[in-house]
């Protein structure tokens, strides 16, 4: 079993983690958006995205790519590596991208944050596999001894976005950000980064 392969009813029966809508309350900052990603955001609707690679490559790593030049490298970004969180459960699997607090260690150290894309588009789809990852990482940290109140991640078909609160159960925001509110989109991030600096200093 891998992370794609779970459903929120899965989780609910294997692990007792319930899920419930919400909308997310985020504090958000005014974030001005760099000229540097202005001009690579331009670029990207220039070019034929017709697959997850593409998407990645021209949308979301740009954005990360923004966000830790903004926080001093706080984090570091795992694109495609495999996240165990716990092997005999099926919690385990390729991931699109982790957001783990940078430790300067090859391996993933602390993951804070799952961003999985949509696969044909489905938001839906995208959600069942960012909870479960969530869950994989919050069950990685606690192996690892890092206690992680909170953890988020979120699902995007590159225009359209998705956020994911995981606490004692998983709450998924019933709101969607889009891309061409690209300073909100930032804002939430940031929101989110800043309070895992204040967690993991």
């Amino acid at each position: 079993m891998a992370y794609s392969d779970f459903t929120l009813y899965d989780l609910e029966e294997k692990f007792g983690i319930n899920h419930e809508r919400k909308t997310l309350q985020f504090d958000i900052l005014p974030f001005e958006v760099s000229e540097r990603l202005k001009t690579d955001l331009a670029e990207s609707t220039e070019m034929p995205i017709k697959s997850e690679k593409a998407r990645s490559e021209w949308i979301v790593v740009p954005i990360l790519k923004e966000l830790r030049r903004r926080n001093d490298k706080f984090f570091t970004i795992y694109s495609g590596d495999t996240l165990v969180g716990e092997k005999e459960t099926g919690l385990q699997g390729e991931c699109d991208f982790i957001l783990s607090k940078d430790t300067k260690s090859y391996e993933i150290s602390v993951p804070i944050f799952q961003i999985v894309e949509a696969k044909r588009n489905d938001l839906d789809e995208g959600i069942k596999q960012c909870s479960a990852q969530l869950v994989g990482a919050k069950k990685f940290n606690e192996r690892k001894g890092t206690i992680t109140e909170k953890l988020y991640g979120c699902t995007t078909t590159g225009d359209v976005w998705q956020f994911i609160e995981y606490s004692d159960k998983l709450y998924i925001d019933d709101k969607k950000y889009y891309l061409s509110e690209i300073n909100e989109l930032l804002g939430i991030f940031q929101s989110i980064i800043d309070y895992y600096k204040i967690l993991l200093k």
